[in-house]
């Protein structure tokens, strides 16, 4: 069964976005995976169509009001059995991990927030999971929703030419991926690295290992204690 997207928007015309065109849109236009942006304004009862409120105890901004979100997800995903993601800067990080389990899903109800947030009601009665792609605030859920998709996408099934392209990559195997190096042989003074023309491929197996612990020590050092401590608490310290 195509993987199946339905994402809750007060901006339907932000998708597919990117995901209309190369591998993605290709595979959208195959019927491997499907989108559908449902406008959660159709659900407002009032003429004005107003899916907003102030918050509850004051303060700035507005609020996505829980009657109308509600009744989105219920017309949308009753009983699907579907994930219902949330997107949002305080959800856990979207992880490599997580994106592969979302792919071995059936498809995904994705709510995009807008102003302030979303009323907690409609997050814990509609079982709402909170998700993050990054440490920032972003103008809305959109994007985020976005980046998702494409995480998620690209390893179905049939999408991507070649297959390995979605094993041999960063976070897959817990580390950072190795440097790539195409032709000219020399470029501006610096050479392909002379291992990986070598046609040694257990010497080049050696290298590309190498290097991607070299990258990921300097530069995502917490990925390189997860993986040699697979099983520790993240919590709790590293003995010296």
């Amino acid at each position: 069964m195509p993987f199946r997207a339905t994402v809750l928007t007060l901006y339907p015309e932000m998708f597919p976005g990117h995901l209309g065109v190369s591998l993605a849109g290709k595979a959208l236009e195959r019927g491997d995976w499907s989108i559908e942006a449902v406008q959660i304004r159709d659900f407002a009862g009032d003429k004005h169509r107003t899916v907003d409120d102030t918050p509850a105890g004051g303060g700035a901004g507005m609020v996505l009001k829980p009657d109308i979100l509600a009744s989105a997800i219920d017309h949308v995903a009753a009983g699907d059995g579907r994930p219902r993601l949330l997107m949002s800067p305080r959800g856990r990080p979207l992880t490599q991990e997580r994106v592969r389990a979302l792919a071995a899903c059936p498809g995904a109800v994705i709510v995009c927030g807008r102003f302030e947030g979303v009323d907690q009601r409609v997050i814990d009665t509609r079982g709402l999971e909170e998700v993050s792609i990054g440490d920032y605030i972003l103008s809305g859920g959109e994007p985020a929703a976005l980046v998702l998709l494409d995480a998620v996408v690209r390893i179905l099934p049939g999408v991507m030419g070649n297959q390995l392209s979605g094993v041999h990559e960063s976070f897959e195997g817990g580390l950072l991926e190795h440097p790539h190096y195409t032709r000219p042989q020399i470029f501006e003074g610096h050479e392909i690295p002379a291992v990986l023309t070598s046609g040694n491929h257990a010497a080049i197996a050696q290298w590309r290992e190498a290097a991607a612990r070299r990258l990921t020590a300097e530069r995502r050092p917490d990925l390189l204690e997860r993986a040699q401590h697979p099983k520790r608490d993240p919590d709790q310290p590293v003995k010296k």
